[in-house]
Formats: structure tokens, sequence, C-alpha cells
């Protein structure tokens, strides 16, 4: 394992940013930066040895700050949507950003995945930090975050999230990574790609994407990833709001969910290449989002085009969305000087 790192551009504000580079012996290849602890390109091989770029980003540095799509970011203080930027922690209400429609979303518009991180080289890893301060975008404690990433020579890609709040606080943190596994410059979909999850309920979603606090069964619904689904299959049923998303922009409990056991989530497969990619967390829920809204929201890509929708589909391991407004859920309360630590694994595979 090898990394290197170089400053590939500034801010607007003068800071550098780096782009990590940490290539394996296979080939394999996975680029990072300090714009919102991003992962900027996953490179590995297809089933006829081809390595390409599968992960979406963007050409210049710059365009990874203030980006819509949140490309390949660490997303926080609480990923996902919070109804009407309302919450209550310890009897004490909080007004939040609204940044989404009528709701609150990733953290608000200058949460994590917007932020400059500090980052350095541990060996064979690469260790983003953050320090967001109290009452920043209206979140209590001081929060201390930590995104640590691990690549090896088995084309395993680990990120940890670590965190630790000077006041009771929530915490959600998650990796908000688009996947094209035919090659991101392939102009092709994620239409045709595949999926196997292990999840057997669904929340089920307001028309402004909040859940009602119901759990669906996914069984003999467009919802049911039990067997490979095709993501073009049902794109555009009604069942909970698909038509009416534009796609896929769902969360799914994850089955036998047990706090700080990793489980597998889920497979990512496309036919075509043979390329899959194995996802475990030990987080209770996964979101499904096929990439609905990328048209006209994304700056000019690496491969000097424009992304259309369904370009890529995000799975992104988290807690149940909108967890603080329902008991119910498991919960994202993080108590003061407590560690927060969950983990995600990306396995990079053929078949």
């Amino acid at each position: 394992m090898e990394i290197l790192q170089h400053i590939w551009g500034s801010t607007p504000e003068g800071e550098g940013i780096i782009l990590y580079t940490m290539r394996n012996s296979r080939g394999s290849e996975v680029q990072l930066c300090n714009i919102g602890a991003s992962i900027v390109s996953v490179k590995f091989a297809d089933r006829n040895g081809n390595i390409e770029d599968v992960a979406l980003g963007y050409k210049e540095p710059t365009s990874y700050v203030g980006d819509g799509a949140a490309s390949g970011k660490s997303v926080g203080r609480v990923a996902g949507r919070i109804a009407r930027g309302h919450m209550v922690i310890d009897d004490v209400e909080y007004r939040l950003e609204v940044n989404n429609g009528p709701n609150h979303l990733h953290g608000g518009s200058k949460g994590f995945a917007n932020r400059y991180w500090e980052g350095r080289v541990e060996t064979n890893r690469v260790v983003f930090s953050y320090v967001a301060e109290d009452m920043e975008q209206g979140y209590p404690g001081e929060l201390v975050v930590e995104a640590v990433y691990d690549f090896d020579d088995e084309d395993n890609l680990e990120i940890t999230y670590l965190a630790k709040s000077s006041k009771n606080t929530v915490v959600n943190l998650t990796n908000h990574l688009y996947w094209n596994l035919h090659g991101e410059g392939s102009d092709k979909t994620i239409l045709d790609h595949e999926l196997k999850l292990n999840s057997s309920k669904v929340l089920e979603m307001d028309t402004v994407q909040i859940p009602t606090g119901k759990l669906l069964d996914v069984a003999g619904t467009p919802f049911d990833f039990s067997e490979w689904r095709e993501f073009g299959r049902d794109i555009d049923a009604e069942f909970n709001n698909i038509r009416n998303f534009r796609g896929y922009d769902h969360c799914f409990a994850v089955d036998g969910y047990e706090k700080n056991i990793l489980k597998e989530v889920g497979q990512l497969r496309c036919k075509a290449t043979g390329r899959k990619v194995t996802v475990l967390s030990s987080q209770p829920a996964a979101v499904l989002y096929t990439g609905n809204w990328l048209a006209g929201g994304c700056p000019k890509t690496k491969s000097d085009k424009y992304y259309q929708d369904y370009a890529g589909v995000a799975i992104e391991c988290q807690g149940f969305s909108d967890a603080v407004n329902h008991p119910d859920f498991p919960s994202i309360y993080l108590k003061a000087d407590e560690l927060y630590c969950n983990k995600i694994v990306f396995k990079l595979e053929q078949f």
C-alpha cells in the first residue's frame, strides 16, 4: 500500500485542498480530499481486469465546496432530513436551518460536507479531523470528529467515523459516495444496476420526504431487494412516493441490527462489467438514493461532462431518517464525553 499526497488547489479563503491517493498491490486506487473528508475517486477492475473510476466526482477541487449533490462527502452533524428543522434535546427546543423544502438536510448548508477538514497520513490510513463549534448550524455541543479511511490489498475500503461532544447532542454521520459500476465517465446510468439488501422493512415517507413513523413490509413491493432487483424496474412506481421523488430516496432498516456490530447491508452489482460492491455497516439503516436530481445540480465532472439524473447511486449507511423526532426509532442521541463510533466497509469485487 502506498499513500501519496499533493496540493490539488485552494479554497476561496486560501486554504490548501489536499488530494490523497491510496494505491494497493492490485493497482486499485482510492482518492480523498479534505473538503468534506470526501472520496474523490474509486478505481478497481472489472471482470476483464480493466481498472476504471466508478465514483462520481468533479474536475476542479473548488467544485467540492458547496456542491448540492454532496458527492463522496462525509455528511453531518446529522445526515438526512429533520422535519421542519425542529428537534428537542433534553427538553430544550432547537430550531435548525431549513435548507431542503420545508426541512433541514444533511446538517445544514454549512454542514460537515462543506467544511474544511485537517488531514494526515497515519502509516496505511488517512485521517481527517474537524471541530464543530457549540451551536454550529444550530446543534448543541462542541463536537470533535474524525473520519478514518483504510484501504487494503484485498480491495476493502473501510470508513470509521468517531465523534465526541462537550454537551449532550445528536450525531448521525455517513458517507455520500455515488457509485456507477460502468465507470463514472461512461455516460450510462445506474438503472441497469442490481441491488440486494438485508432489509425486510422500509420507512413509510410523506410527500416532503419525512418518515410517518411507520415501517412497511417490503415483500412484494418495489422495495423488495431480498433478491437481485434492477433499479429501472420500478423507478416510476407510485408505491411509497417513488414516482413523487423521481426514484428511490428511502430509508431501509437493516435486519438484525445490533449496536456496534458490523453487519452486511447489501450488495450492488453491474452485470455488464462484472463489478460488485458489498456494503457492511454498524448502523441501523441505509438510505438508498438513485441520483434522482443530479442533472443540472453538479459542477463539471472528472470526465469533463455534466452528470444526468441516475448517473450514480448512493447507499448511505446511517441512523434512521428524522430519528430525533421519532422516539421509537434507534436513537442518535450522544451524551457528553461519550464516544460515537461507526464503521462502513465497501468490499470491491468481481463476479
